[in-house]
């Protein structure tokens, strides 16, 4: 007699596999263009089938994207806070190294690239998702509090980091552009690393509850008076089912991969647009940045909107951070080993747009609460970017 399986429609497999499409997808994708991509894209003359290749390899690493946020997630859940923001964090600046790398390697020589990717991270997340988170937050809520001392330790580390990676090198003698010399890219390169992992021990051991939310009218009392029970603890969890840190740590690797797999074939048609339509070489920056950033974006403007704004900050200036504190190593030693010349000093307009903002930024995180207006204030700074792009 002849047996027949019989999946129920609740079937812990068949959740599963709906769950993780989108990792379905990227490695469908990725075994796809790992088999014929040469052959796809050794000629790009038909812009249709360019475009179609560009939809369906950013599609994939976009849904992809998204599944590391989830994993990441539900790791926050399991882990508890700082830890599970940090994750995320390191998740999604690991991918746009990884994208930076195979474009610098793959694609036209473009020295900029770097820079233009980094510049396009901080105004994105320091001005564009800080400013709509609070003003979505602050629309539904008013006021909102976050704890303090945390954002002061993010810009403290951030500010210094990035005067020395992206205005410094446009001053300095020993080259003629805004590049730096092999010692002072070894230099540079390591002080940025010594500084970030300092911040890190900061950030998950000794002084951790700087980075959780506080209780409403907790933070006007001394430090010294505050404990873990001081700060919220949200059992929220939406849709997310966690079920075990090695189950979502693995998932998130795996997911992560097409990402890293199909970053080299995105590069190839990032640098053939760039030539073809003659676009701002700023562009493929913020192409890379708005790939990466889109899903962690999400995740801090539901925060804002959950009032859960320490979470959106941690967000928001965890990844500034970690941009400058993982792209500038990882792209001076690209550079190094590659023999790529790596200019990271900016021009005069980005300059007083990245001082701009660091300023801006200090004010509105000196105080105890946010409101629509310092959202509105980080909102017009990144249009002016944006429009600086197309018209500089």
């Amino acid at each position: 007699m002849r047996r027949v399986l019989i999946i129920l429609p609740g079937d812990p497999l068949i959740s599963l596999l709906r769950q993780e499409l989108g990792l379905l997808f990227g490695a469908v994708t990725t075994v796809a263009f790992l088999l014929f991509g040469d052959a796809w894209l050794a000629d790009l003359s038909n812009g249709l089938l360019v475009g179609g290749y560009f939809i369906w390899i950013f599609a994939a690493m976009l849904w992809c994207a998204f599944g590391v946020v989830r994993h990441a997630d539900c790791l926050a859940i399991l882990l508890g806070e700082p830890y599970g923001t940090l994750i995320l964090t390191l998740a999604v600046i690991s991918i746009e190294v990884a994208l930076i790398g195979a474009i610098m390697i793959t694609g036209e020589s473009n020295p900029t690239l770097a820079r233009d990717t980094m510049m396009a991270v901080i105004m994105i997340v320091l001005n564009g998702m800080v400013g709509l988170s609070l003003i979505l937050g602050g629309w539904r809520h008013g006021e909102q509090n976050f704890n303090m001392a945390g954002a002061r330790a993010y810009l403290a580390v951030l500010i210094p980091l990035a005067g020395m990676s992206l205005i410094l090198p446009r001053f300095t003698l020993s080259t003629e552009d805004g590049s730096l010399t092999a010692v002072q890219a070894i230099m540079f390169g390591a002080m940025t690393v010594f500084l970030y992992v300092i911040f890190l021990a900061i950030q998950t051991r000794r002084h951790s509850t700087f980075f959780m939310q506080p209780r409403a009218g907790q933070m006007k009392v001394r430090k010294a008076d505050l404990s873990r029970d001081d700060f919220q603890t949200h059992d929220d969890h939406g849709n997310l089912v966690p079920r075990s840190v090695p189950f979502h740590g693995l998932l998130l690797v795996l997911t992560m991969l097409p990402i890293v797999l199909l970053s080299k074939k995105l590069a190839v048609l990032i640098d053939h647009g760039a030539v073809q339509f003659g676009a701002p070489a700023a562009l493929g920056g913020v192409l890379v940045a708005i790939l990466v950033l889109t899903p962690e974006g999400l995740a801090a403007f539901k925060s804002a909107l959950d009032n859960r704004l320490q979470r959106s900050v941690n967000i928001c200036l965890g990844s500034a951070l970690a941009t400058i504190g993982l792209t500038v190593p990882a792209a001076l030693t690209i550079g190094l080993l590659a023999g790529l010349h790596v200019e990271l000093g900016l021009g005069h307009a980005d300059m007083v747009l990245l001082v701009l903002t660091l300023v801006t930024s200090m004010l509105t995180f000196s105080g105890l609460r946010t409101n629509v207006l310092q959202g509105a204030v980080h909102m017009v700074i990144f249009l002016v970017y944006l429009v600086l792009i197309f018209n500089p």
